[in-house]
């Protein structure tokens, strides 16, 4: 591998290069895990609506949204009619602070069943974890980071089932002063969930050193893994 590649392989941004027939001839590390989450036919069909006209290479600036993942534009470039590239730009990663004074570390789990426990009483629901035991101890803001979690539980309160998944995100990272932190995800899910108290949960969130992504049927959280 030399250097032209080497960058290119850990490049913070995904880039694909496909053939004429749509087919994936080389991807980077970053766009290996894009691909993970959306079909590769799909950023072919923007590649190919947004290329020049003629042969060259065209940076548009469009917000762009897959699952976890957020873009604010990309690069399109061909020089033949047998190959076309696509280079996707990532918006930043949510900022946080750091500040182990205002946290406690604490295994996450403990903190899940505790907002299970508290939002139950009184009500049938079922819940099935689904949780990754490798996962150590953190820094987290207890107090908040509970609210939040039991927030978003009492939006599902409509739910006969709800479902919990905690992972660690495979391929992501928040820099801080230099220094990588992993990510974890806590995925909450249901068939009814109420959205009317959507703008508190963000604002929790951000309160908790935190952020998520809400869908209709489903509420992410995601921190970073503060040992």
């Amino acid at each position: 591998m030399d250097f032209f590649e080497e960058w290119m392989e850990y490049d913070y941004n995904p880039f694909i290069l496909f053939d004429k027939n749509e087919r994936v001839i080389y991807v980077n590390q970053e766009a290996q895990y894009l691909l993970g989450y959306v079909p590769s036919k799909e950023i072919f069909k923007i590649a190919s609506s947004y290329a020049n006209p003629t042969y060259g290479y065209k940076t548009t600036i469009l917000d762009l949204e897959f699952d976890r993942y957020s873009f604010y534009g990309f690069t399109v470039g061909y020089k033949d009619d047998e190959k076309i590239g696509i280079k996707l730009y990532k918006k930043p990663s949510k900022s946080f602070e750091l500040n182990k004074k205002d946290s406690t570390k604490i295994n996450i789990y403990t903190i899940i069943d505790l907002a299970i426990s508290s939002f139950s009483t009184h009500r049938q629901i079922k819940h099935e974890k689904i949780v990754d035991p490798t996962l150590p101890e953190i820094y987290i803001k207890v107090d908040e980071f509970l609210k939040l979690l039991t927030k978003i539980y009492t939006s599902f309160q409509n739910s006969e089932n709800i479902k919990t998944k905690l992972s660690l995100v495979t391929g992501e990272y928040i820099v801080y002063q230099d220094k990588k932190y992993g990510i974890i995800s806590i995925k909450i899910s249901g068939e009814k969930r109420d959205k009317s108290d959507d703008e508190n949960i963000k604002k929790i969130a951000f309160n908790s050193n935190s952020s998520v992504d809400i869908k209709s049927d489903t509420v992410e959280v995601l921190l970073p893994m503060v040992l």
